[in-house]
């Protein structure tokens, strides 16, 4: 992805600002925003405030209908689920995590689109842009990262390594790929909460929590189209 693109998503502006500690006021509000990608919509909570990334005909009324609020109704199941509807890719809840590219020419990730058919480069591909696949020199080594356009219009992070090298070598992994990312640039990450050899990962890398996200596609999920 360009390395020179900034956030021009309100979205992503809001990322931006709670990556420096400037956080959305705790008012138990939500408010709207257009999505960042055609026909990739999201339901985004921060501490005490609420962002719903929806097209144009879902109205407030609905919204408020249907008991949207920045104290968890946001992500009531009921609501995510009537927004997608019947025919929906509804993705998990994740927790949505932020750190800083570091810049650094000592990233031993090189690009490796052998992977791109790796399940997690294929969903990357699926729901972000500009997606970039990277590894590890080695060929025989199948860990995998992926950087693209994501969340709000930022550089979203996606890894994985091999069955046989965990235990650590995920953070090594993450380091790497922040290194690989201009310094100081705003980089997120989605992470299931039950998922936490992956948010260990995450969290010793350097990232850190700044609120949740799910994501959902009215049409179905857009991998298959």
């Amino acid at each position: 992805m360009d390395p020179q693109q900034q956030p021009q998503h309100p979205l992503g502006e809001m990322i931006a600002s709670a990556a420096d500690g400037r956080f959305p006021p705790v008012d138990g509000g939500w408010q709207r925003v257009p999505p960042w990608r055609p026909g990739l919509e999201a339901v985004v909570a921060f501490t005490g405030h609420a962002v719903f990334a929806v097209s144009p005909d879902v109205t407030d009324a609905d919204l408020s209908r249907l008991g949207a609020d920045g104290f968890g109704g946001a992500h009531d199941p009921r609501l995510v689920s009537a927004l997608a509807g019947q025919d929906a890719w509804i993705d998990v809840l994740d927790v949505l995590l932020v750190a800083r590219g570091r810049g650094s020419r000592l990233s031993d990730l090189v690009r490796r689109p052998d992977l791109a058919r790796h399940p997690r480069a294929l969903h990357a591909a699926a729901i972000r842009d500009d997606v970039e696949v990277l590894g590890r020199p080695d060929p025989a080594r199948s860990a995998v990262v992926t950087l693209g356009r994501g969340v709000g219009g930022l550089c979203e992070l996606s890894f994985e390594t091999e069955l046989d090298h965990r235990g650590g070598s995920g953070v090594a992994l993450i380091e790497a790929a922040l290194a690989a990312v201009p310094q100081d640039r705003v980089v997120v990450a989605a992470a299931a909460p039950g998922n936490a050899a992956s948010l260990r990962a995450l969290l010793g890398a350097g990232f850190a929590p700044v609120g949740s996200i799910q994501l959902f596609c009215r049409d179905g999920y857009p991998g298959t189209r």
